[in-house]
């Protein structure tokens, strides 16, 4: 089993234990059709005004926001094998033509669709995992979607040139579950990073921060440098007892040497602060 990417989703479930005991228990999916940037850091009520709207506060991606799709650098990513869907995970777009999701959600894939939120989803030109990930390690768990044309919407940097830093306001945006069990709505939330490791990140969800779960994995943890939002890290994983609630979440760390030449590799245009 591999992680939070749902039959229908994207984040590793495991158990309650520490990192290095990481055990996988879902997988993600979607369909083809349905639902399947950035200066300052947002107020904690409107995380969605990162991806340039606004909308109220819901059940979140957990106590996080719904936001509106129109223009969002943050995707659905509809994985299928030769049969059909076997599940759905989110993306970020990071340049015109490709979309940074996690390596554990191309697994098995035979083909990629990407939703964008409006109109029909987009088959993938190509797409990579990471080789050098090891599930259910977090590290390197990191992969990229290639597009025949341009996506719309404004490419998120990546961030290089520091080190997150344990304490700093941090944004997750996902097409995962809410509270309710709720998922293909994009969300997006705030927290803070709680921990900053050699190749991974870690959050941990509280009554007024915000977590990943089912269908997030892919998706983005954001922080603000320079007053431009950019991706620090990618979800990988979830520690959790039941549900996606009171959990430490785990990403792959894009600053980290491996995974960075990895995607530079595929994405040499990739804009980076």
């Amino acid at each position: 089993m591999r992680g939070l990417f749902r039959r229908a989703f994207a984040v590793r479930f495991v158990p309650a234990l520490a990192l290095a005991a990481l055990a996988s228990a879902a997988c993600g999916g979607g369909s083809s059709s349905s639902p399947t940037a950035p200066s300052t850091p947002p107020a904690t009520s409107n995380p969605c005004s990162i991806l340039g709207n606004t909308s109220g506060v819901t059940l979140g991606i957990l106590n996080g926001t719904a936001c509106s799709t129109t223009s969002s650098a943050v995707v659905l990513v509809n994985v299928y094998d030769t049969i059909g869907v076997i599940g759905q995970c989110s993306g970020t777009i990071i340049a015109p033509r490709a979309v940074l999701t996690a390596a554990h959600c191309l697994a098995d894939a035979a083909s990629v669709r990407v939703y964008t939120g409006t109109g029909n989803s987009t088959p993938a030109a190509s797409f990579q995992a990471n080789p050098a990930y090891r599930s259910p390690n977090p590290s390197s768990d990191v992969g990229v979607v290639l597009m025949a044309q341009d996506l719309t919407p404004s490419p998120f940097p990546l961030l290089t040139s520091r080190e997150p830093r344990v304490g700093e306001q941090a944004t997750l945006i996902g097409w995962g579950k809410d509270q309710a069990g709720t998922g293909t709505t994009l969300r997006a939330g705030t927290t803070s990073v709680a921990a900053v490791g050699s190749t991974s990140l870690e959050t941990q969800y509280s009554s007024s921060t915000a977590s990943v779960c089912q269908g997030d994995s892919g998706g983005p943890l954001l922080v603000s440098e320079g007053g431009v939002w950019a991706v620090a890290g990618v979800t990988s994983a979830v520690t959790v007892s039941g549900s996606c609630v009171t959990a430490t979440s785990y990403f792959a760390k894009v600053r980290d040497s491996t995974t960075l030449s990895f995607i530079l590799g595929l994405v040499p245009n990739v804009t980076q602060r």
